[in-house]
């Protein structure tokens, strides 16, 4: 009877597992008794102090990606001293239930039930709705942007492209603008190159020649635009080059076009420019020997 008492005491003595710690708890619990602010260790690790919250309280779907959820935690338990492998095989548990919850969680719809299952009209009529949305969009970003939103024509090697564009250019842009301006770049000899929006909503690329960015943008009418001082080879990318004017050192050249056209891989240089000028007025010497832009 003695043995069976002492049995009985012995198990409820034993001592409860507690539940695992999370990760977040763990980093709170260290960044406490170091008495640090979360500003603080938002300072030292440069993680958004929203982040770090959402590693201490667990909301790891508000995070970028898994990747960061891990990376994050792991700068911010260095920080306060503790293990940065054992804080990711946390995370990674954590982020591994909640994904499973929510798997459990979307699966209340099961295979193969007809009456779960939506009718074949209702499918075809959301399949047709998805294809009118698609043709719509694709048709505001051809009319809205222009063909000139094609990165494609960033893509080195495509000088044979590249030398499409500048001739169709050349004839039906350069060889079209006002007489006044192909006289005054007669007398241009070089300096900055400045680009000027015309209208609004006029989408436009700027880069070297290799592809390095050197402006990209959506201008509104007046926005200015200059090539900076010693850029190698410079080049645009727009659909509408009749919609701004350019100026170099100061002095009105014609435009690239007068009217909507794809340009891409254009060289705007000084020489490029005063070039065009030169093929569509017949005068070889209005192109100077050199330029910076």
């Amino acid at each position: 009877m003695d043995s069976e008492v002492d049995s009985t005491a012995e198990e409820l003595t034993e001592p409860v597992e507690a539940a695992p710690e999370t990760a977040g708890a763990r980093l709170s619990a260290a960044r406490e008794v170091k008495r640090l602010e979360l500003a603080h260790i938002a300072a030292e690790t440069r993680i958004p102090v929203r982040h770090l919250q959402a590693i201490e309280t667990g909301e790891y779907d508000t995070l970028p990606s898994r990747t960061y959820a891990i990376g994050f935690a792991k700068t911010y338990a260095r920080s306060v001293d503790l293990d940065p492998e054992e804080i990711a095989v946390l995370v990674r548990e954590e982020l591994a239930d909640g994904q499973a919850r929510a798997s459990a969680m979307a699966g209340g719809m099961e295979p193969g039930d007809p009456a779960k299952l939506p009718s074949a009209g209702l499918a075809w009529f959301g399949g047709f709705a998805a294809l009118i949305l698609i043709a719509g969009v694709i048709a505001f970003a051809s009319t809205y942007f222009g063909a000139g939103a094609d990165p494609a024509s960033l893509i080195a090697g495509s000088d044979e492209a590249s030398e499409d564009a500048a001739d169709v250019a050349a004839a039906g842009g350069a060889g079209s603008v006002s007489d006044g301006a192909s006289e005054n770049a007669a007398n241009v000899t070089g300096g900055q190159v400045v680009f000027t929006a015309l209208e609004d909503g006029v989408w436009v690329r700027f880069y070297e020649d290799g592809g390095e960015r050197l402006f990209e943008a959506q201008m509104a009418s007046g926005d200015r635009f200059e090539l900076p001082t010693g850029t190698v080879d410079p080049r645009i990318n727009t659909g509408r080059p009749d919609a701004f004017s350019i100026t170099i050192g100061g002095q009105a050249v014609p435009k690239l076009a007068d009217e909507p056209i794809t340009m891409g891989d254009t060289p705007v240089s000084a020489d490029a420019l005063l070039a065009r000028v030169a093929v569509s007025t017949g005068n070889p010497a209005s192109s100077p020997p050199t330029a910076n832009n």
